[in-house]
């Protein structure tokens, strides 16, 4: 982990029967470079074991890749599932080639968005500006005098 960290933890994971993996580890790469610390699940992640990674690693957000198209079957429910867990407030960000077939990327993000994510990626996208966005997402769902996505609210924890 980079020395600059702030506290910023993710949880990083390919969904689903996706099996790629350099995206994945290109990310976890950057990402700790950029001061945020990745507990990376590797490929062929299940929503529970992203939400139970979460959970127990209090993590601040879940980033979920997909470059196999199934996104869209993947991701369906997940922030609901997060709800029933106790990670309502939880930054919930996807990115890859989220669907099969030509589509425009606004309507993707739309669906995604729709679906609950916070944030919608393209394969394409500038990982500083992930960065940036990350911290910043994190940082607004934190509860008021937490600097800490380390230190959370008991309440955020049960379920």
């Amino acid at each position: 982990m980079s020395g600059d960290s702030q506290g910023y933890k993710v949880v990083l994971g390919v969904i689903g029967a996706d099996c790629h993996a350099v995206g994945n580890r290109i990310l976890t790469s950057v990402l700790t470079q950029g001061g945020i610390e990745v507990v990376n699940l590797g490929v062929m992640v299940s929503q529970d074991e992203f939400i139970d990674c979460a959970r127990a690693e209090q993590a601040g957000a879940i980033l979920v890749s997909s470059i196999y198209g199934h996104g869209e079957l993947d991701c369906q429910d997940f922030r609901a599932r997060c709800e029933e867990r106790g990670l309502g407030d939880i930054v919930l960000y996807v990115g890859g080639n989220l669907v099969i077939g030509k589509q425009e990327f606004a309507a993707v993000e739309a669906q995604f968005r729709d679906m609950g994510f916070d944030r919608v990626f393209r394969p394409t996208v500038d990982l500083a500006e992930v960065i940036a966005l990350l911290k910043s997402d994190i940082d607004q769902r934190r509860p008021a005098g937490l600097r800490n996505s380390r230190a959370l609210p008991a309440e955020r924890l049960s379920a």
